[in-house]
């Protein structure tokens, strides 16, 4: 199995252990329902509207993707990899496959009741980002604005720094063909389709 260092040095598997996590197989398969329902719609400011309308708060599966991300986080293979120390940490769920239609799951966990940013990235495909509040009042700066429950989608060519307020969320996230890059500046301009 492919390996990765955390900050701290220690070798942490590139997936979770869907074998030792019945959680992690369920939360793999409400991640596949979802998929089959968004796989044609690009990620932007348009599928951040249609998410946040029809699949926000009260909906069946972003509901399970909540509770099961949760429970992850309790059982400890969520957000798992320090990035700067407990407050900043992430962990891969499943890299880009078939059985994901190629779509990459990552979770970053943040907590901080000030504003705090994560590393600077860019989404060469775009992203699709699900707000899971741990804290009631946690909220993620989207590109759109800031985000309570719900979802950001930032698209393709964006770049920013993650960022927290509020308190304590996971960004159970969601990249086509798994892309992200660290080399983006915060100077470079946008796209025009931001």
């Amino acid at each position: 199995m492919d390996r990765l260092t955390s900050q701290s040095g220690n070798a942490a598997p590139v997936e979770v252990d869907f074998a030792k996590y019945s959680t992690a197989q369920k939360l793999l398969k409400r991640c596949q329902d979802f998929f089959s329902e968004v796989e044609n719609l690009t990620p932007g400011k348009d599928l951040e509207t249609y998410l946040n309308t029809h699949y926000g708060s009260g909906n069946l599966i972003y509901e399970d993707l909540c509770s099961l991300t949760r429970k992850g986080l309790e059982e400890g293979w969520i957000a798992n990899i320090e990035i700067d120390g407990r407050k900043y940490r992430r962990s891969k769920v499943a890299l880009p496959k078939e059985d994901t239609r190629f779509f990459s799951i990552t979770t970053v966990y943040m907590d901080s009741q000030e504003e705090y940013s994560g590393q600077y990235h860019k989404h060469p495909y775009g992203e699709i980002n699900c707000v899971v509040q741990i804290d009631k009042t946690a909220e993620l700066m989207g590109m759109q604005g800031w985000q309570g429950a719900g979802w950001t989608s930032p698209g393709a060519g964006t770049h920013h720094y993650p960022q927290v307020r509020g308190g304590a969320l996971i960004a159970l996230f969601f990249l086509p063909a798994g892309r992200i890059s660290y080399t983006a500046n915060p100077d470079d301009p946008q796209p025009v389709s931001v």
